[in-house]
């Protein structure tokens, strides 16, 4: 069981709507509804749901551009609704934070397991984002390091050893992380190649 939602459900036909909007509180979960995507953009702006359970094909705008929309704004898990399969609006929806995709007529048991698999998939792609960002810093991190060793090496007349062990002591007596030392002698670097 998943815990209790803000979920936002778009979907032109009305009977669909409001099956959502019986189906969900009974699952635990609070409930917007749109008719439309430009609706539903506006609801997610207004108040930003938790998940976004909506039909493909709507007037105005298709539910995939308007969640593609809300993500630009703040990443939210996204369940379609089709009331067919469509292969090309399948791989569309592989490039976006789509978790899953159910063809109408929708099943409880159907939007339970939809709703738990979009929870799950989006906190494993959320996960993997935060890893490789963190690991992308650490590479920039690492190159910065590199440079201003270069730049002591250069000054002080010392090896790559003994370049990286004042760095490092410096952050440590500084209580300093070695990447903001290795900014600062980067700073400076910059402020004497002015100078001269």
């Amino acid at each position: 069981m998943s815990p209790s939602l803000n979920i936002a459900v778009a979907d032109d036909e009305v009977a669909v709507r409001d099956y959502f909007r019986e189906l969900l509180p009974r699952l635990g979960h609070r409930v917007v509804a749109a008719e439309n995507g430009r609706q539903l953009i506006e609801l997610c702006r207004a108040s930003p749901p938790d998940l976004i359970i909506t039909d493909i094909k709507m007037p105005d705008m298709e539910g995939i551009d308007a969640a593609r929309e809300v993500n630009r704004e703040r990443e939210i898990p996204v369940i379609l609704v089709s009331g067919h399969y469509d292969q090309n609006l399948r791989d569309r929806a592989m490039h976006e934070n789509v978790m899953a995709y159910l063809v109408k007529p929708v099943r409880q048991p159907d939007i339970e397991t939809a709703i738990d698999l979009a929870l799950k998939r989006f906190g494993q792609y959320q996960s993997l984002r935060k890893e490789a960002a963190d690991l992308r810093q650490v590479l920039e991190d690492r190159k910065l390091i590199e440079r201003a060793k270069g730049s002591v090496m250069v000054r002080l007349g010392v090896d790559e050893d003994e370049a990286f062990h004042r760095m490092r002591r410096h952050a440590s007596q500084n209580n300093r992380k070695l990447v903001e030392v290795a900014r600062q002698v980067i700073a400076a670097d910059e402020v004497f190649r002015d100078l001269s």
